[in-house]
């Protein structure tokens, strides 16, 4: 269950966002939720957005093993440039297992797993992100079109699946280094992410 909390201005770098907060509950327990909202949403016109998952490492601190950090900044970048659009933080760490287990598998990474075989040896599946939560929020906020800024064609369906209307991808294609390539390229060839126009 999504409820909504409240709403705030947040002057950032890019520009003064609106961020508007939701609770989940789920089996007694709480995740908080945000969605940044630039201009007039709740319009017929598809919406430039987002729809982006935690990273602390990458969104955080920095960290040039993933292109999280870089997708976050040229997401705000492009509602900014727009004047109009909306970004989906959603709480969901490390591809849905958690900060720490996190941690264990970029340890199993270091010694030489791939992303989805590191998830796969603590007994996870590559990707279990929940994108359902998503569709409150969107109801909330009046937004039922969208240009969406992605390279994970499992957002277009979910999002489609959702009755959100997905008008355009938007490919979002920053952060690329040497201390990522072999990430990048796994999210190519085993999770299907799109990394051309």
């Amino acid at each position: 269950m999504i409820t909504y909390v409240e709403t705030c201005q947040l002057p950032t770098q890019f520009g003064v966002f609106e961020m508007h907060g939701f609770s989940e509950s789920v089996n007694g327990q709480t995740k908080e939720h945000v969605v940044l909202t630039m201009g007039a949403v709740n319009t017929p016109e598809p919406v430039l957005a987002r729809v982006h998952s935690e990273c602390l490492t990458g969104d955080g601190l920095f960290s040039l093993r993933c292109d999280c950090g870089p997708q976050l900044e040229g997401a705000m970048a492009a509602i900014a440039d727009a004047g109009r659009g909306a970004l989906f933080y959603l709480r969901q760490e490390g591809r849905g297992i958690g900060l720490m287990n996190k941690i264990r598998a970029y340890h199993l990474q270091d010694g030489g797993a791939d992303t989805v075989e590191a998830n796969e040896a603590l007994g996870f599946g590559a990707d279990l992100r929940d994108y359902a939560i998503v569709e409150p929020m969107a109801s909330h906020l009046g937004i039922t079109q969208v240009r969406l800024l992605t390279n994970n064609p499992r957002k277009i369906d979910a999002l489609s699946g959702m009755g959100i209307e997905v008008v355009a991808r938007v490919p979002l294609k920053k952060g690329h280094n040497r201390h990522n390539e072999r990430y990048l390229a796994t999210k190519g060839d085993r999770l299907g992410h799109l990394f051309n126009d």
